[in-house]
Parts: structure tokens; C-alpha cells; sequence
């Protein structure tokens, strides 16, 4: 038995090490453009987010390489993740307003020193950005696309109306993003809504910050898998909120699964006229079969009648003909063999007349 087990073990050994070699395996190319790596791949702790929001995002690997390009140096820092909702909450986490969108593709931001990427399930940090061209840190995104996971970004994001400012919008997974959010938005007052959430049960949010010359607000999402779910949350939320953030005008509404918030807006009006810009509508359908009843044009139901009428008149001859035929051929070929046999013929008679029926007569 003993023996069995450790054979066991060692097969089982077996069978994980191509995989752990998988995960293990670098994604940071060797050169891209003009710039070569001065040396291997090396596990690195992302920095800008807490522990726990990066377990929270799920985290898998982070990685960090330098590169030369004759007297010019730079380091890129990637970190991996399940997938690319948890590295959009990271990256997210990590831009700001003192950056601006990147040309060198979408979902980068950039600053006077980093630039920052969202490459499917893979955040890419740069730094000195200004070392490198844009050609080259696309030849560098394009070669961490080929290994990264490209399923769709969560739709939440696209909830937000337009004109927030940029660097505000944080997409949250859980609490700890969430509370993340609240903090660099400097909305440490609502931290108590977080744990009401509901984020046990599915929920995901969305906060963005806006801004305009004579209004200012702070709208929070949070959606939920049903409507249900939706409508429980409100409860707790609404009791969750302080009595000075009430006062203050913050407010909130549902919307079949989505929760609007509007953290302290500068005025009522501005708060509705931000909640009914949200990119969320709902529809409800019922599928099932089905199909389209149109009417044959009139000659043609006429042509199909005539053709089916005489098609039941020449089965009709035909089988007459085979009926017939049959008989007059038994009777001429082999008389009184089939069909004409008096003497095995029985007739009930009434008696009403004298005379006796010969069955011949029949015939």
C-alpha cells in the first residue's frame, strides 16, 4: 500500500510540473524594437495596491525585466491575472488625474514618468516612458497581447455617462477596491456603505467622479446578477448612509439591477440630470419559436387541387381496371375454380315464392 501511495505521488508530480512550468513561464519578450533585455524575468511585488485588493483581484504572477538600447535603460513591471476584470480593477486603481490617454493603444494612461496598460488579463507598467517610441511600446503591448487573456471587460464600465474626468472612473470587484475607490475620491466619509454592498453576492461596482463649472458630483454603480438582489441592497444601503451624507444630497435609486448612487452632488438637479444620463437600459424578452403564416397566391391552391383530383381519379381507374380485370380473368381462364361455385353457395331464403333461387343466377 505504501508503495502504491508513492508511486501515486510521483506520477502525480509528473502530470503538474508541465503545468507549473506553464504558469511559470515569462511573458516579457526578450527585445522589442530597438531595446534588448539586460536580464532574465524576476518575480516582483506590484506596487500602488494593497495586498488585499490584489487577492481580491486575483492576482496570479507579477514579473519585471530591465532593458537597454545603447546608453538608454528602462524597466517594464507586469502583473498577471484570473482575468481581465481583476486587471481592470488594478488598473483602475493605479491611473489618476495627473494622467491623460496614451496613443500608444487603448485602456493606457501615461504621466511625465510611467505608462500604464491594460492588456487583457495583464497590467503593463513603463517607466522612463520617455526612452522608448510609440511604435516600439506597441511592439511591446502587441507581444504581451499573444499570451494574455482578451474576453471582454466587464460592461459596468460602460454604464458611466460621459464627462467624467479622467483617472476618476474605478471599477471594484469587492471591498477592498471599492473602499480603494472611495479614498482617492476623498469620499472617506461613505466607507461604511461598503460592507453593505453586497459583493458575497455577485455585485460589481463603478465610480466616477464629475465635474463642471458650476456642478460637481460623485456617482457610484453597483450591479447586481437579478433585481432581487438589487432591491435587498437598497435596504441596507439607504441604512447605511450617514445622516450627514443625507443632508448633504446623497442619494440613491434603482434601476432593475443597477443601483445609482450620487455621492454629495452640488445641487438636486444636477444629481437627476446625471442619474438619467447612465448608459443602462433593461428589456425583457421571452424567447420561443416561431414562424411566419403566409397565404399561397389563389392559382396556385386552384393547380393543386385540379393536380391532386386527377391524380385520385387515375389511382381510382386504375385499381377499378385491377378489381375487374381480375375477376373476368379468373372466370375465363379457370371457371367455377374462384368465383362461380353454386355448389358451395348457401342463400337464405324467405319463402315468399314457390320458386328456389339457383345461385347461378348471380352470376
Amino acid at each position: 500500500m505504501r508503495k502504491l501511495c508513492i508511486v501515486s505521488v510521483f506520477l502525480l508530480a509528473l502530470a503538474a510540473a508541465p503545468f507549473s512550468s506553464a504558469q511559470q513561464q515569462p511573458l516579457l519578450p526578450d527585445h522589442f524594437g530597438a531595446w534588448s533585455a539586460t536580464s532574465p524575468s524576476q518575480t516582483a511585488k506590484p506596487d500602488g495596491a494593497s495586498q488585499e485588493q490584489l487577492n481580491e483581484a486575483g492576482l496570479t504572477s507579477s514579473q519585471i525585466r530591465s532593458y537597454s538600447n545603447g546608453g538608454q535603460n528602462l524597466t517594464v513591471w507586469i502583473s498577471q491575472f484570473h482575468d481581465p476584470s481583476g486587471a481592470y480593477e488594478i488598473y483602475t486603481s493605479l491611473i489618476n488625474t495627473d494622467m491623460r490617454p496614451s496613443t500608444v493603444g487603448n485602456n493606457t494612461a501615461v504621466d511625465r514618468d510611467r505608462l500604464l496598460a491594460l492588456v487583457g488579463n495583464v497590467v503593463v507598467k513603463v517607466s522612463p516612458v520617455q526612452s522608448p517610441s510609440t511604435a516600439e511600446l506597441q511592439q511591446l503591448i502587441k507581444s504581451l497581447s499573444l499570451h494574455s487573456d482578451r474576453t471582454p471587460l466587464p460592461p459596468i464600465r460602460a454604464y458611466l455617462p460621459q464627462g467624467f474626468m479622467d483617472g476618476t472612473q474605478k471599477y471594484s470587484l469587492g471591498p477592498a477596491g471599492l473602499q480603494s475607490a472611495l479614498r482617492s475620491l476623498k469620499r472617506e466619509e461613505l466607507a461604511g456603505l461598503v460592507n453593505e454592498a453586497g459583493f458575497n453576492s455577485g455585485a460589481e461596482a463603478m465610480v466616477a467622479q464629475y465635474k463642471t463649472m458650476k456642478d460637481e458630483a460623485v456617482l457610484l454603480l453597483i450591479e447586481y446578477p437579478t433585481p432581487q438582489l438589487a432591491e435587498q441592497h437598497l435596504r441596507h444601503i439607504e441604512q447605511a448612509i450617514s445622516a450627514g451624507a443625507k443632508q448633504s444630497g446623497t442619494s440613491i435609486e434603482r434601476k432593475a439591477s443597477l443601483l445609482s448612487i450620487v455621492l454629495r452632488p452640488s445641487s438636486v438637479t444636477y444629481a437627476g440630470a446625471l442619474r438619467e444620463a447612465v448608459n443602462y437600459d433593461t428589456s425583457v424578452t421571452w424567447h420561443e419559436p416561431t414562424h411566419t403564416i403566409t397565404d399561397p397566391p389563389f392559382l396556385t391552391t386552384v393547380a393543386k387541387i385540379i393536380i391532386a383530383t386527377l391524380l385520385f381519379m387515375v389511382v381510382a381507374v386504375v385499381l377499378g381496371l385491377a378489381f375487374g380485370g381480375v375477376r373476368v380473368l379468373a372466370k375465363t381462364f379457370f371457371p367455377g375454380k374462384f368465383f362461380d361455385r353454386p355448389e358451395q353457395m348457401d342463400v337464405l331464403q324467405l319463402g315468399l315464392s314457390s320458386k328456389r333461387i339457383d345461385s347461378r343466377d348471380f352470376y
